[in-house]
């Protein structure tokens, strides 16, 4: 057994990636270890013990992920989190909404890393 610790994500801008992902989740940086542009590595940690790390390499993403982010939202419904999380930065990769209410949302961070948005627990009910 293992518990998850870290989750990685290659990038070309540590900072900006950290700035993204702390606005999509609320996640923050460890204040014992604060974010800076021009630092090695961006990380924001959940106040559970799993982070997310933001490392730099030197090729940019060519092809789709292999591994993503589902996310539900616990505040505001699908449909409200897709509209911010586009305000904020992200872009629409695919729409899978249905006329029923279900489905789900892909969209893609600054970098272009797909995750998906999926519908609230109150939705779901």
């Amino acid at each position: 057994m293992f518990a998850i610790r870290t989750i990685t994500v290659d990038c070309s801008d540590p900072y900006r990636q950290a700035l993204f992902w702390s606005e999509v989740t609320g996640w923050q940086e460890d204040p014992a270890d604060p974010n800076n542009p021009g630092d090695p590595e961006g990380r924001i940690v959940d106040g559970h013990g799993i982070s997310l790390l933001f490392i730099p390499v030197p090729e940019s993403k060519t092809v789709k992920n292999r591994v993503h982010l589902d996310l539900q939202p616990t505040e505001r419904s699908r449909d409200e989190e897709v509209t911010r999380l586009l305000r904020i930065g992200a872009t629409l990769v695919e729409d899978h909404r249905r006329p029923d209410g279900t489905g789900w949302v892909v969209l893609a961070d600054p970098e272009g890393n797909e995750f998906c948005v999926e519908r609230s627990e109150a939705e779901r009910a």
